[in-house]
């Protein structure tokens, strides 16, 4: 009977086995059909050199100059040669039979020579059709015909959880294929304003930038482009910029060689919980201004510092990343409505959309001079009034200037240095004309409130909140 039972608890395992196995997804029908409109990509870059370089990076009076030197081959006369060339690898995928291909920019960037090797062995230079740094995509095309073309999905119908599978050449392996999941969708990263990322934990290493990423379905919702690790290799966090976006991107890259994106010409910032309070918003949503261009078109169209964008062109703002996306998507010219939130209520802005020029550095942060005024107010910070050759050096109509941070005030992001232009408080703003009327107004905050604040750092203006006021002055 033991035995009986023994032998049924078995075939059950395997029964079991055998069901879940079969639960699992099968990614080689999808790589065989669609491994072949995937290309490795390899660029070629002359690098030149003022002069001649030690190949080690030693002094040699480093010990392990000496070691290095022994063991290490060197090139003819001990030193780099002042031009070689730089070598680099990625992917991409066929997007049209006549040999149109997309890649990462950062993939084709300041190369001199770009080869594509297909599936099938053959190889062909490519034409750089053009580069967007800011999306980190690229056209290139090759002289061929009748190519295999990958298939193209919807990114919005991507599901967190959903398998997705990436085909590339890492470490210039190439078709190389890895699977994970859907991590997230509308990923925000630094610097990096203009993609709502998919992040996935898809293994993508070196060389698998600009790679597709594959749905279950076989169709192409993203291009693998960055990946967050800090040992250079993969750490389970990967991310892909969405396939509808590449693809308009494309679209202009063909048509002109450069990509237009609509501006406003303002400054923006997250709206927190604590924010929110102050301007009287129910709930964190938007995208607070911080500062509006002179003579730009949110300046043209009315809209001010404070003003919280809460819709654009009948697009939510649920966080202010989203803002850059939408604007940026926008066409030059076009005519939109901004619904703002404004001193308690909403209201419809119509705002004709400008058209981005090249990043501008920021302006220099004038240092004050020493304060007068040395007593600490409540918020533990020793202001002082701008004179007026510091008003017109700094084109300040109001504001004070941050002197000193007392060790007693709470923990905030005010530097010394700043200027603080107005106390935001239940919805209202007050501009600062001096130090007793900013005094004045502390007074009316309980022990532990928040206070709002906005600030002008150099030439940016943003809003900060200091909690926890402390007790009276």
């Amino acid at each position: 009977m033991k035995r009986l039972l023994a032998f049924f608890a078995f075939f059950l395992a395997c029964s079991l086995a055998v069901a879940q196995g079969r639960n699992l997804p099968d990614f080689a029908d999808l790589a065989e059909k669609q491994g072949p409109a995937v290309v490795n990509i390899s660029t070629t870059q002359t690098v030149r050199r003022g002069g001649q370089m030690s190949p080690f990076p030693f002094d040699e009076n480093d010990p392990a100059f000496e070691f290095f030197r022994r063991f290490i081959p060197l090139p003819p006369g001990g030193t780099v040669p002042r031009e070689f060339e730089n070598k680099s690898l990625g992917s991409g995928f066929i997007i049209s039979a006549d040999g149109y291909i997309l890649t990462n920019a950062h993939v084709v960037d300041g190369a001199d020579e770009v080869t594509v090797r297909l599936t099938d062995k053959r190889e062909f230079k490519a034409k750089i059709i053009g580069a967007d740094k800011r999306t980190d995509v690229a056209l290139i095309r090759i002289e061929a015909a009748n190519l295999p073309v990958a298939r193209l999905g919807d990114p919005q119908k991507l599901r967190p959880g959903e398998w997705v599978v990436a085909i590339g050449s890492p470490f210039g392996f190439e078709n190389s294929v890895t699977a994970g999941i859907v991590s997230a969708k509308g990923r925000s990263l630094p610097q990096e304003n203009y993609v709502p990322f998919i992040q996935t934990d898809v293994a993508i290493n070196p060389g698998n930038s600009g790679g597709p990423l594959f749905n279950m379905n076989g169709e192409v919702v993203g291009i693998n482009s960055q990946i967050y690790s800090r040992s250079g290799g993969y750490m389970g966090v990967s991310f892909a910029i969405p396939i509808d976006v590449a693809m308009e991107i494309q679209s202009q890259l063909r048509a002109s060689g450069k990509v237009a994106r609509g501006r406003l010409g303002v400054v923006i910032q997250e709206v927190s919980k604590e924010l929110a309070d102050s301007l009287g918003l129910a709930k964190p949503m938007g995208a607070v201004v911080n500062a509006v261009e002179k003579g730009g078109p949110a300046d043209k169209a009315g809209l001010e510092p404070g003003d919280v964008i809460l819709k654009f062109d009948g697009r939510p703002i649920n966080a202010s990343a989203d803002l850059p996306r939408i604007v940026g998507a926008t066409r030059p010219g076009t005519r939109a409505l901004a619904q703002v939130w404004r001193k308690g209520g909403t209201r419809e802005i119509p705002v004709v959309v400008g058209e981005m020029q090249e990043d501008k550095s920021a302006g220099r942060n004038v240092r004050p001079q020493r304060p007068t005024e040395l007593a600490a107010n409540r918020l533990g910070l020793v202001l002082s009034e701008p004179s007026p050759e510091q008003k017109r050096e700094l084109k300040l109509a109001a504001g004070l200037i941050v002197d000193e941070i007392r060790s007693t005030a709470p923990r905030s992001d005010l530097r010394v240095g700043d200027v603080i232009l107005a106390v935001i408080s239940r919805g209202a703003t007050t501009e600062l004309k001096s130090v007793e009327q900013f005094n004045k107004l502390l007074q009316q905050f309980e022990k532990g409130s928040n206070v709002t604040l906005l600030i002008r750092r150099g030439e940016l203006q943003t809003f900060i909140t200091i909690k926890g006021i402390n007790g009276s002055n």
